[in-house]
């Protein structure tokens, strides 16, 4: 008979807020706790404080208290090697360890990987620093991509269109840096799990970057996305298994780095086929927002098999509806976003069927919802098609009454 777990989630965004949401409706769970979480979380999990990059803190913190599984959201402590110190205690964790999470932490190890696994990608330079790129970028052609090759929180990218875009570019990257080629065509992310010696597929989305209407304005780390992925038919999804994924995931075990966790391939459906843009090793933010208003299956019986290794033994089920989510963002995102302004209406909002997932938000004194950070709300929702998904979204996004906020107004179209 399966025991009942009591889980800590690691994180405080969306993306967590969502992963809490769905965790919450698991009979498995007893317990659910989330570090440090934030004011949507507080209502389906009890937000503690612990220093989630901090492998001592967190393992202590699971031993004493009992947890039964540890989900790690964002990436920043599965680089700093959390799910490595968690599985040597013997708790079970889902996410990667620090020697295959390099799969982000560095653009410059996953560009080398797919050369010697001949995986379909942008032909790349990487360079130690900057300045060594300089003659690189001012005559390559245009238009050129330019990557700092560590994390960036989805905003360490420029798609430059004349050789003094490029340059600039690398005058805000402080370290090693990848040029590649520009790749044409829709984008499309692909999400697997791995328990380090079966995979399944989970699910696909495609993400919009870009702050403004018509893809327009600065990268963001994500302004809404839709589930599934419109460009990624059945045989692009098989073929994309077949060429980037499978030989990936054998190249990590190859190497003696088994990947445990969820990998995240964002995609360029070229007109010859998909090509690998970039790999994440956790779920996407505001992809996960989307992406788990389908999930039909136990998201805590999931996440335990793969951290207990033998997912072979689960399936995820999923809805055919189309899911959107659409990012509220605070005035000034991303450059400089204005903080400190009230937001109501968010119940209102979740009235018919929609979900109000929380990124950048606090309670004040007075009780009311406050904006925090960057990306503050992601209003999801989900229909028969996609036009009833994002006519139900907008409906939601509609009911929220915060001047401080914007957000995209095509997101799925």
């Amino acid at each position: 008979m399966a025991q009942d777990l009591d889980i800590l989630v690691l994180g405080s965004g969306g993306r967590e807020h969502a992963l809490c949401w769905k965790l919450k409706q698991s009979p498995r769970t007893r317990r659910l706790l989330c570090a440090p979480g934030n004011a949507g979380i507080a209502a389906v999990a009890e937000c503690i404080s612990l220093a989630i990059d901090s492998p001592e803190a967190v393992t202590a913190y699971a031993r004493e208290h009992g947890i039964g599984l540890v989900v790690i959201g964002p990436e920043v402590p599965l680089i700093a090697g959390v799910a490595d110190a968690l599985r040597a205690a013997g708790i079970p964790v889902f996410g990667p360890g620090k020697a295959a999470a390099r799969l982000e932490g560095s653009k410059g190890f996953t560009k080398d990987l797919c050369r010697h696994a001949a995986i379909p990608t942008a032909a790349y330079r990487s360079f130690a620093t900057a300045n060594e790129a300089h003659h690189y970028v001012a005559v390559h052609p245009l238009p050129v991509v330019v990557k700092a090759d560590g994390l960036a929180a989805g905003k360490g990218v420029t798609v430059a269109e004349t050789n003094e875009e490029g340059l600039e570019a690398l005058a805000l990257i402080d370290g090693p840096v990848v040029v590649e080629q520009y790749l044409e065509g829709p984008e499309a992310s692909l999400f697997v799990l791995s328990d380090g010696h079966s995979f399944s597929y989970f699910a696909s989305a495609q993400d919009h970057k870009r702050a403004l209407d018509g893809d327009k304005g600065p990268n963001t780390g994500g302004m809404g996305a839709i589930s599934p992925a419109p460009a990624l038919t059945d045989a692009l999804r098989d073929r994309a298994i077949e060429e980037i994924i499978k030989p990936t995931l054998a190249a990590m075990a190859e190497a003696g780095t088994p990947f445990q966790g969820m990998l995240f391939a964002g995609l360029m459906i070229t007109r010859t086929g998909p090509k690998l843009i970039e790999y994440n090793v956790r779920f996407g933010d505001p992809e996960t927002q989307a992406m788990l208003l389908r999930l039909e299956s136990d998201l805590a019986e999931l996440l335990l098999a793969c951290a207990e290794q033998r997912l072979h033994e689960v399936a995820s089920r999923w809805s055919s509806d189309v899911a959107i989510s659409v990012v509220m963002a605070s005035k000034g995102y991303p450059d400089a976003p204005v903080t400190g302004t009230a937001i109501f209406g968010v119940e209102a909002a979740e009235a018919d069927g929609a979900a109000v997932f929380h990124a950048g938000t606090r309670r004040d004194d007075k009780g009311r919802l406050i904006a925090t950070g960057g990306r503050v709300l992601a209003v999801a929702a989900r229909g028969s098609d996609s036009g009833a998904a994002r006519a139900k979204a907008y409906a939601a996004v509609d009911r929220i009454d915060w001047p401080g906020g914007f957000c995209r107004r095509d997101i799925g179209a």
